[in-house]
């Protein structure tokens, strides 16, 4: 009769682990490494092509500026009339008014006005002391 030969399950000298189990371990060590160093290179190779297409459209050509025409704002239009030796130096907007501080010859002044409606709500000459 002949002995039938079964898995030697000894452990090797010096360790815990069966022959079988350091080459199954060596395998996923193996499998491991190289999914990692893949991975990076893949990583790698998407940051650079998204880098080498930066300001193209989806066509792969660079985008042109195309020029915008001015838009026209839906509601009231209204004027106010400055003197005409008149420079406008700032202006602050807050809610539904607009405050305008222009210097003329006539001195410095403030306008506040309501941009819904267009009135002149205050005017304040500015003087020195």
């Amino acid at each position: 009769m002949a002995a039938t030969s079964e898995p030697d399950n000894t452990p090797l000298p010096g360790t815990v682990f069966t022959p079988r189990q350091v080459r199954v371990l060596k395998i996923a060590v193996i499998v491991m490494g190289v999914l990692l160093v893949g991975g990076f290179a893949f990583v790698m190779a998407a940051i650079v092509y998204q880098a080498s297409h930066l300001g193209q459209g989806k066509s792969g050509t660079p985008e042109k500026a195309v020029p915008v025409a001015p838009v026209a704002v839906p509601g009231p239009e209204t004027s106010f009339a400055i003197p005409p030796d008149a420079t406008v130096t700032s202006m602050a907007l807050d809610g539904d008014r607009l405050a305008l501080h222009f210097n003329s010859s006539a001195g410095p002044e403030i306008a506040v006005i309501d941009i819904t409606t267009g009135k002149v709500i205050s005017r304040i000459r500015l003087k020195s002391q």
